[in-house]
């Protein structure tokens, strides 16, 4: 039997975060959803009065964060589970892409969802319960050329992830990394920031990636509904797992990264223990 719970989950006005907000009001959960507009939060709203509270938030506003949390807290409920689903794509090779750019990318994918983290923490440490899901990418383990920043964002989040598990699992709170392969969302469309391009040196290597993916947007072989809803049976299992990947894509390319790896490590094992001292 599925218990109500209140979620908060950033983003709801497409892709993952909304998908996940529908299933979870259809499940019976209550659902405050963060959007960038006013005419976005009152369609939020529309899916499910009563259930679905939309709030606006800029997740690179930390002071916005605190605000919000604690006004959900003291004016809607306990929040159960934080989904940091917020985000968003930069594309391009690292020599032609900004530091300013990078800086946006962390603000967006890391520091937002830190801010939100800390923001919940002292409630849930207090009720001894939560459970915080982040969205990362099967980019938080595997790389291709020309998203640079992007994976760099993604392997922070998965990083920071891992270590909070360990953190708060005294205190009843799980934390999950649900790492999506390639969904039909706007990840590669109109979400996804794209650097322009002026070395000609990449044109071999990049211009047929950039390509594909354009190509491809619209047709990935994930589903978001069913990627939301293995979520929602994450967050009702009494033992979530600590990282989740979704999509048989993610699958095979992070079991071919993690095979590579393991010959990698077993090649260099000599040199590795080599740097060993006496005591």
């Amino acid at each position: 039997m599925t218990v109500s719970r209140l979620l908060l989950v950033t983003g709801v006005s497409s892709g993952f975060g909304r998908a996940l907000a529908q299933q979870a009001l259809l499940a019976g959960h209550r659902v405050v959803g963060t959007v960038r507009s006013e005419t976005a939060r009152q369609d939020f709203e529309a899916l499910a009065p009563g259930h679905a509270f939309g709030r606006l938030l800029d997740v690179t506003d930390a002071a916005a964060i605190d605000a919000l949390v604690a006004s959900v807290e003291a004016d809607i409920g306990a929040i159960d589970v934080l989904v940091n689903n917020a985000g968003y794509g930069h594309e391009g090779i690292l020599e032609e892409s900004t530091l300013d750019e990078l800086r946006h990318q962390f603000e967006v994918n890391v520091f937002g969802p830190a801010a939100l983290i800390k923001a919940v923490l002292p409630h849930m440490r207090a009720r001894r319960r939560g459970h915080i899901l982040n969205i990362t990418s099967m980019g938080g383990f595997i790389t291709l050329p020309g998203i640079a920043w992007y994976c760099g964002s993604k392997f922070a989040l998965e990083g920071i992830s891992e270590v909070l598990g360990k953190e708060v699992a005294p205190f009843g709170i799980h934390v999950t990394a649900i790492a999506p392969g390639s969904f039909r969302t706007d990840w590669a469309g109109r979400s996804m920031v794209r650097a322009s391009r002026s070395i000609g040196d990449y044109d071999a290597l990049f211009n047929p990636i950039r390509r594909a993916r354009e190509e491809k947007s619209g047709h990935q072989l994930g589903d978001p509904i069913k990627a939301a809803q293995a979520m929602l049976q994450v967050i009702d299992t009494p033992n979530p797992p600590t990282h989740l990947l979704l999509g048989s894509d993610a699958l095979q390319l992070v079991r071919g990264k993690l095979a590579a790896m393991a010959e990698r490590i077993d090649t260099w094992e000599s040199l590795s223990r080599s740097t060993d001292g006496g005591v």
